[in-house]
């Protein structure tokens, strides 16, 4: 493996890594909830009157997010180079994972593990085993 220096960022990457540590925080402070993102979409989907408008600006913040960094930076060119029949059923995986383990990478990575929650370290490290040995069966074993 090789670090290819010339698109190494690191230090908008801690900026992106800060500003989601903020924004979990300031949810959970301020809201009492936690920025899982899927749960978040859910709750959107089954509408509770006052769950409705902080999950919609969350959502909405969330889209209108690289639109902001578009304004201040310039957005590096996206190659996806996976094929549709790839890529939905892959989509269609995580999201039963996501209602399966109770959450998303978002919820049990980010704000589960900084609260040490054991259920959130399990759920971690399983999804994180999964996606290892997905890419090296896909890349590897398949060579697609």
């Amino acid at each position: 493996m090789t670090l290819d220096l010339a698109s190494f960022t690191p230090w908008t990457s801690l900026a992106g890594g800060v500003l989601i540590g903020v924004a979990a925080a300031m949810l959970v402070l301020l809201n009492g909830r936690i920025a899982g993102i899927s749960g978040i979409v859910s709750g959107l989907l089954a509408p509770r009157p006052q769950e409705t408008s902080w999950r919609l600006a969350f959502v909405i913040g969330l889209m209108a997010s690289p639109a902001v960094y578009a304004w201040v930076a310039t957005v590096p060119d996206l190659h996806i180079t996976a094929s549709w029949p790839w890529l939905v059923p892959a989509g269609l995986l995580v999201g039963i994972g996501t209602r399966y383990g109770s959450g998303c990478t978002s919820g049990h990575g980010v704000c589960g593990l900084s609260r040490r929650s054991p259920r959130s370290l399990a759920a971690t490290a399983a999804f994180m085993g999964a996606g290892f040995l997905t890419v090296f069966i896909v890349r590897h074993l398949l060579a697609v």
